[in-house]
C-alpha cells in the first residue's frame, strides 16, 4: 500500500497537485529538447484515475473509501472544495455554495451584497476544472463528484455512477439525518436537480445519460466492499487493455 495513503487527505491533495506542476514543467522541457516532431520518448500510458459519483442519498464517499483501501490511492471528495477556497482566497463556505450547484447572476449579486465576497460561479468551475486536470495529470486518485466524470479524458478515467431506486435513497437520507420521508424527498430531489443543472450548464452533458460511464452499479444491491472489489477488477482490466500492445498487421 502507498504510504501516501496515511497522511491528511489535504495535504495529500497540495502534493499531488505540486507534483503535477512539476511533471508539466518536465514534460515541456522534454518536448523543447527534441530536434523534430518526428522523434518520440517512446510508448507512454498515463496512469489512471477513477472519477466515482452517485446519485442523492448514495454513499458515495464510503465506496470511494473502499476503493483507496484497496488500491493504496487517496480519495478527493470535500477536500477538492478546500483546495479551490484556498486558491481563490475566500472562504471555503462560500465555494461550498457553488459545488455542484448551478447559480444565476442574481444570486451571486445577493451573495456579494450579504457577504462581502463576489463569488462567480464560472470563476469557481474554471478553477475546479484545473484542479482536476491536474489530479488527473499526476492519477493513482480517487474523485468523488464535481464533475469529474464528465470532464475527465475517456482514456485515462475509470467513470463509475452509483445509482439506487429513489425509495431506498430517500429511506437511506431519512435514516441518516432522521428526517421526515417528506423533507428526505425533498432534499432528495433538490440534490439531483442541482447536480444535474450544474453539469449540463457548465459541461454540456447529461450526467445520467449512460454513455457517459464505463461501469455503472445499483449502491443498493451491493455494498459498498461489494462495489469497491468490482470497481477494483474493471479498473485493473482497463490497465491491463491500455498496457498490451497494439495488434499488428
Amino acid at each position: 500500500m502507498n504510504g501516501d495513503y496515511f497522511k491528511p487527505t489535504s495535504v495529500r491533495l497540495a502534493e499531488a497537485l505540486e507534483r503535477a506542476r512539476q511533471q508539466w514543467r518536465m514534460r515541456r522541457d522534454e518536448m523543447q529538447l527534441l530536434p523534430t516532431p518526428r522523434q518520440t520518448l517512446g510508448p507512454h500510458h498515463p496512469p489512471f484515475t477513477i472519477a466515482l459519483n452517485g446519485d442523492a442519498g448514495i454513499d458515495a464517499h464510503a465506496v470511494a473509501q473502499a476503493v483507496g483501501e484497496r488500491l493504496g490511492w487517496p480519495v478527493y471528495d470535500h477536500e477538492l472544495v478546500e483546495q479551490i477556497a484556498r486558491e481563490m482566497g475566500i472562504r471555503t463556505e462560500l465555494v461550498a455554495s457553488l459545488d455542484e450547484k448551478r447559480m444565476n447572476w442574481l444570486e451571486e449579486l445577493f451573495q456579494a451584497l450579504f457577504t462581502g465576497e463576489m463569488v462567480s460561479e464560472t470563476v469557481y468551475v474554471h478553477h475546479l476544472a484545473q484542479t482536476l486536470f491536474a489530479l488527473a495529470a499526476h492519477g493513482e486518485c480517487v474523485v468523488v463528484g464535481h464533475g469529474a466524470s464528465q470532464i475527465l479524458p475517456p482514456a485515462t478515467t475509470l467513470r463509475v455512477r452509483l445509482v439506487g431506486p429513489s425509495n431506498d435513497r430517500i429511506l437511506a437520507v431519512q435514516r441518516r439525518c432522521g428526517w421526515s420521508r417528506e423533507e428526505a424527498q425533498r432534499w432528495v430531489e433538490q440534490v439531483d436537480r442541482e447536480r444535474n443543472a450544474f453539469v449540463q450548464e457548465h459541461f454540456h452533458k447529461d450526467p445520467a445519460d449512460p454513455a457517459h460511464y464505463d461501469l455503472i452499479l445499483n449502491a443498493f444491491r451491493f455494498s459498498p466492499a461489494q462495489c469497491a472489489d468490482l470497481i477494483v477488477a474493471t479498473l485493473h482490466q482497463l490497465q491491463a487493455t491500455a498496457a498490451a500492445p497494439p495488434p499488428t498487421r
